[in-house]
Formats: C-alpha cells, sequence, structure tokens
C-alpha cells in the first residue's frame, strides 16, 4: 500500500481511482507519492517520495531539481486544462474589444422609466463602440496544447494568425490548424501582430521573453496576452509601453500592484484553469500517471524523466524500476549484477533524458532485498523500485 499526501482540494473523481491499494489524503505522512496543484513542494522534506503529480501544466511551485537529483519523478498534466485557457484568452479579447465592462457599468447606472433607459442607450451607446477580430493578425508564441487552441480559434474568427514555437513537437504541430503560418523566429511574428497571446512554461530561458526589445519591435497599440505564467512578459517593460502608447491593453492573468495602478491594464485573479472541467480533467490525469508510476514504474508527461509506457507481460513477477545518472556503462552494470545473481532479464527498457537514465527491467523471478540493495549501491545509481506481481 502506497502513502498518498494530497496537497490541495483535488477532484474527488481523480482520487477515487487509487482505491483501496493505496492510502490517500491530506493528512498522510512521510507519503511515497505527492498529488498537489498550486501548493509548494520542497522534495527534499519527504525522505521516501518517489513521485510527485502536478495536476496542471506549470512545475514552478515544485523542486524538480532537486527531484531530479534524488530520483524523483515529476509529473504534469498538459492539455487538461486546455480549453479553459483558450476559451477565457477570447472571452477577454472580446470584453476588450467590445468594451463590455464598461457597457455593464453604464447599464447599472441607468434609472428612471422604460422610455428614459431607452433613450439614454441610444443617446450613449456609441461610448462603447469596439471593434472585430475579423481580419486582425494574432500573434501565438508557443503552440502546446494550450497554444495550438488559441491559433485554431483565431482562424475560426477569420483573424490572420502567426506562430512560433521553439521546440514544437510533432502531435501538436498534427493539431493545428494548417492556415496558421508558423515562422521559425519569434521576431518574425512581433512586428506582424495586432494581438499577441503568449502560452510557454516559466523557465530561465522563458523569463520576461517579452521585454524592452520585444515590445518595441512590435506594431504601435498591438495588445499583449498573458494566460501563461506570471514572469514571461517583463511588466515594466509593458508598462513603459503602455504610457508612450506603444502597448493598447495588456490583459493578464496575474495581477500585481504595478500593473493594477495602470491604465490599459485588464487583470483577471489567475482564473485560466478555473473551471470544474478542468479541474476534474487535471486531477483524474495526475492521479492516473502517479497510479501507474507506483504500481508499474510506468512513465508519461514527466518533466524530468523519459517517457516509458511499457507494462508488464503476462508471467513477470518482479519489475526493477531503476532512476541513474546518465552514463555510459550503464545498463551492463544492472545486467552484469543481475547476471551473477543467476537472474535472467525477461525484457529491459531504457530511455534517458536530460541527464536522467530511467530502466524498467521485467523477472520472470522475484528478487531480493539484498540484490536490490547491491544495485542501489552501485556507482551513479539514484533509485531502485521492486514492483512484484
Amino acid at each position: 500500500m502506497n502513502r498518498i499526501l494530497v496537497l490541495n482540494n483535488v477532484s474527488k473523481k481523480g482520487l477515487a481511482l487509487f482505491g483501496d491499494a493505496h492510502r490517500v489524503g491530506q493528512d498522510t505522512t512521510d507519503p511515497e507519492g505527492i498529488i498537489v496543484r498550486s501548493a509548494k513542494v520542497n522534495t527534499d522534506q519527504y525522505p521516501h517520495l518517489v513521485a510527485v503529480a502536478r495536476a496542471g501544466a506549470g512545475v514552478n511551485n515544485v523542486s524538480v531539481a532537486r527531484a531530479t537529483e534524488k530520483g524523483v519523478c515529476v509529473f504534469n498534466t498538459p492539455g487538461a486544462n486546455a480549453n479553459a485557457v483558450a476559451e477565457l484568452v477570447f472571452i477577454m479579447l472580446g470584453n476588450f474589444a467590445r468594451h463590455v465592462d464598461e457597457a455593464l457599468r453604464f447599464v447599472r447606472s441607468l434609472d428612471g422609466d422604460d422610455l428614459s433607459i431607452t433613450d439614454r442607450v441610444e443617446a450613449e451607446k456609441s461610448t462603447f463602440a469596439g471593434f472585430e477580430l475579423v481580419g486582425k493578425t494574432l500573434g501565438v508564441i508557443g503552440l502546446g496544447k494550450i497554444g495550438v487552441l488559441v491559433a485554431n480559434a483565431g482562424i475560426k474568427r477569420s483573424m490572420r494568425v502567426i506562430g512560433h514555437d521553439a521546440f514544437p513537437t510533432f502531435g501538436n504541430m498534427h493539431q493545428l490548424d494548417s492556415r496558421v503560418e508558423v515562422v521559425r523566429k519569434m521576431e518574425g511574428l512581433l512586428s506582424e501582430a495586432d494581438v499577441l497571446s503568449v502560452h510557454v512554461p516559466l523557465s530561465e530561458k522563458t523569463k520576461h521573453l517579452i521585454g524592452v526589445s520585444q515590445v518595441n519591435s512590435m506594431k504601435d497599440e498591438v495588445i499583449l496576452m498573458n494566460y501563461a505564467r506570471e514572469g514571461i512578459y517583463d511588466d515594466a517593460a509593458v508598462i513603459d509601453g503602455l504610457r508612450v502608447g506603444k502597448v493598447r491593453a495588456f490583459i493578464t492573468d496575474f495581477p500585481t500592484r504595478a500593473l493594477l495602478e495602470e491604465k490599459g491594464v485588464i487583470c483577471t485573479p489567475h482564473l485560466g484553469a478555473s473551471t470544474a472541467e478542468s479541474e476534474e480533467n487535471c486531477a483524474v490525469m495526475a492521479a492516473k500517471q502517479l497510479k501507474n508510476y507506483l504500481e508499474y514504474g510506468v512513465v508519461t508527461n514527466s518533466v524530468n524523466f523519459p517517457t516509458i509506457e511499457t507494462f508488464p507481460a503476462q508471467g513477470i513477477r518482479a519489475r526493477l524500476a531503476i532512476v541513474n545518472k546518465d552514463m555510459p556503462g550503464m545498463i551492463a552494470v544492472i545486467a552484469g549484477m543481475l547476471g551473477d545473481a543467476g537472474i535472467n532479464i525477461q525484457a529491459l527498457t531504457n530511455e534517458s533524458a536530460g541527464g536522467i537514465g530511467y530502466n524498467l527491467v521485467d523477472l520472470g523471478i522475484d528478487v531480493g532485498d539484498e540484490l536490490v540493495s547491491k544495485i542501489s549501491a552501485a556507482p551513479n545509481i539514484l533509485r531502485v523500485r521492486v514492483l512484484r506481481f
């Protein structure tokens, strides 16, 4: 029975997937697995932790680097909240384009009888005249699950859409509408976009991805949107752009004191994934990934481990899940120790990613604790788990 700590309120539909084979709760101590939404997770605090599943796309609340050093697998749920975020992007863009907030405030201020209300509406409605999205150019940086949905939605609204992704994947690009113009360099769309929406994860490379030079290279009165992560835009550069008229509006899900004091900024309170459907989708996806890893060693959607989705064949009694530094000769070391113990390998799958090697070794017999300890003590081995069937 694995111990799983639940941080934040996670959908019960997702937690139910663990069944009775795991002890799951918010009061679980010394966990082997953690499922989390927004709470900070310092993996060093949990000595027996083997995996963290983040019910959401970003993992900036998890100490991923330290987890990797200790052979702890970190999962996220890309795409589970994509519909919610993409819908909100266009809700907020439409809200700005048609001055919906101001118009609603005006209507709520009306008093008098129906005739006087009608007279004021007809007299003052031109104050709220907006613009249409049709024919405008939408730039989308980051063509992952969310970025593809945003780009495709722009096409459906008869916008010209230009997209860029520094590391495109086949699966995502296959879903992209063929009418989206894809450029190899980000600079190729900055000078063309009437509206810019960025959908990349926050990292050292993407922090302040849109800064002073990028803002200066854009069209005058560009509309900027951030429904990705705080820090993707250099807010100071955006504020300067607003003050000189370079930026028409900054629509963001990440309010700060400086932004709230600026005219032309529209902030939502981090609502991107805040739908019942999104939270449920993320929880179900995270729970499935964590459950499969704990029970079978299977890795799907990890941010620090390679993908291995091989389940054990019938007749396999034990599976070794071995995490090692990605050094030459590691497979030979593992196979050699098993051979010396007289154990035949039924199947072996090895993949590597970013300095981490991950191996699933299937055996027709059980393996003793002494041999497991010996493998664990070998140079460059970070973690060994035995999964018994």
